[in-house]
């Protein structure tokens, strides 16, 4: 037993941090006395109490975190914090465990799918909880504890390469990992402060404007409507949400170089930003198209705005909605779905198997078809003018590979368990890729309330496997990753 006391001692500290989060619903329940006070006093000291024991038990643990730690920190850290996120869920609302903890999940994992309605009627403090929660798992709170952790004398790299999207985890923008993870979050932190004033600015009350902040740039989709952002039926608000969506969508990295070079060159250097873009909101252009050619809208115009609100929200992982877009003709909502499979950039806030994955198995694809002609030809695969090394070419193509055996196992679970194909398709999607709303009986006009407990948990586990990119937790369900 004592030789999980390193992971133990680095999880009772993210624990401890992650009550004091707490604090803030906490504090808003106090100072606007709406009822929700005592379930946030509780889950506040059940978590600290939680941690502070773990770590006195741990407290003389002096060994750093070995890789096979790291993956088994990671996993235990966004499995068990959603454990003490349910708390005030189950308190304040009495919601069964499986419904609070796969709505706690959904924040953390910043997916924004809900067994939850009457939003506009529930505590402020419960809905900020619920936002504060995606913007928290936006940026990840193991990169998080890699900023402070180091403080304490615990390492944190293993914890960075397990935790970081993307298949290129060993690229640092900083020497240090903890300056990295500190380069990081302010960015994050700069881009989340411009995005509430401007959403304030907009037309959005302070609440409105922090709490659909918190879920724009952790990219979850949360909102504290129960009509999302046809709520404020404006369109500066939609284009404010457009704007910062499209920032969460990039990689934070590239922010960090752009913001600290005082340059826009390495938005046109990196490899994904443009295909991101371009994939994106040339989407936009075709889905309006495509409902004006089908008499959904009257005018382009018209189709434009709600085509790029939608189309972008759900592209990038959001899963905001202005309209129930599961009503367009099917093509556009299954091309919606199919975007929000890759069309972030690794290193951003979304989810899916990120553009850069996207990038590198067309790339491949092109390659062995070039070979297929040219047997003797020497074509390498090539991303941003490097050539991609043997062993990350590998590894996207066994992820890509996983990617699909965990998409149509699932699929066929839930399909097994009674739901209809198109439920039990877009549920398995739009959870894996962290996106929130499907289509049929999970689309934008519903939510995941009505599903049984055993496809509440089929999503739950989805939506963990997305958030860890499948590999981080299938790891840690091997039994070789158990052997010593």
């Amino acid at each position: 037993m004592q030789r999980f006391y390193p992971v133990v001692r680095v999880l009772s500290l993210v624990i401890l941090m992650f009550g004091l989060t707490m604090l803030v619903p906490l504090g808003v329940s106090w100072f606007l006395d709406d009822g929700a006070f005592a379930s946030f006093d509780e889950a506040v000291l059940l978590t600290v109490a939680t941690g502070l024991g773990l770590w006195y038990v741990t407290r003389r643990e002096t060994r750093d975190l070995t890789i096979r730690d790291g993956f088994l920190m990671v996993a235990l850290v966004w499995t068990l914090l959603p454990i003490y996120a349910a708390l005030p869920l189950v308190l304040q609302l009495g919601l069964s465990f499986t419904d609070a903890y796969f709505e706690a999940v959904s924040g953390l994992t910043t997916t924004g799918a809900t067994v939850l309605t009457g939003l506009d009627d529930l505590p402020v403090s419960i809905n900020l909880w619920r936002t504060q929660l995606v913007w928290l798992g936006g940026m990840g709170l193991i990169v998080l504890a890699i900023a402070i952790l180091p403080l304490l004398g615990i390492g944190g790299r293993q914890m960075f390469k397990a935790e970081t999207p993307g298949p290129m985890k060993d690229t640092k923008m900083t020497p240090r990992i903890a300056e990295t993870a500190k380069g990081l979050w302010i960015v994050y932190s700069l881009l989340s402060t411009c995005c509430a004033l401007a959403y304030y600015w907009a037309g959005m009350s302070g609440p409105d404007a922090i709490m659909h902040m918190f879920a724009t740039m952790g990219l979850g989709g949360f909102s504290s409507h129960d009509a999302s952002f046809a709520y404020f039926a404006s369109p500066t608000i939609e284009a404010v949400s457009i704007v910062f969506m499209l920032l969460a969508g990039m990689n934070f990295a590239t922010h960090f170089v752009v913001l600290s070079g005082r340059s826009l060159r390495p938005y046109r250097s990196d490899p994904e930003a443009g295909w991101f873009l371009l994939v994106t909101l040339g989407s936009v252009v075709g889905i309006a198209a495509f409902l004006v050619f089908n008499d959904v809208y009257a005018s382009f115009d018209e189709a434009l705005r709600y085509a790029a609100f939608n189309v972008v929200s759900i592209a990038t992982t959001t899963g905001f909605a202005t309209t129930d877009y599961a009503l367009w003709p099917f093509f556009a909502p299954l091309w919606m779905l199919f975007l929000c499979s890759f069309a972030t950039s690794a290193g951003s806030t979304g989810g899916g198997i990120k553009m850069i994955r996207a990038l590198v198995l067309y790339k491949q694809v092109y390659r062995e078809l070039t070979r297929a002609m040219h047997p003797s030809a020497v074509h390498p695969v090539k991303v941003g003018g490097d050539v991609v090394p043997p062993n990350i070419l590998f590894a996207v193509l066994a992820f890509g590979f996983m990617y699909m055996v965990c998409i149509a196992s699932m699929t066929l679970l839930l399909s097994f368990s009674g739901l209809e194909i198109i439920t039990a398709f877009s549920a398995v999607v739009a959870s894996i890729n962290n996106t929130g709303p499907g289509l049929g009986q999970v689309g934008p006009a519903n939510n995941y309330a009505g599903l049984t407990d055993f496809q509440i948990w089929v999503c739950t586990f989805a939506m963990l496997l997305g958030r860890l990119e499948i590999f981080t937790l299938l790891v840690v369900m091997t039994p070789a990753f158990w052997r010593k």
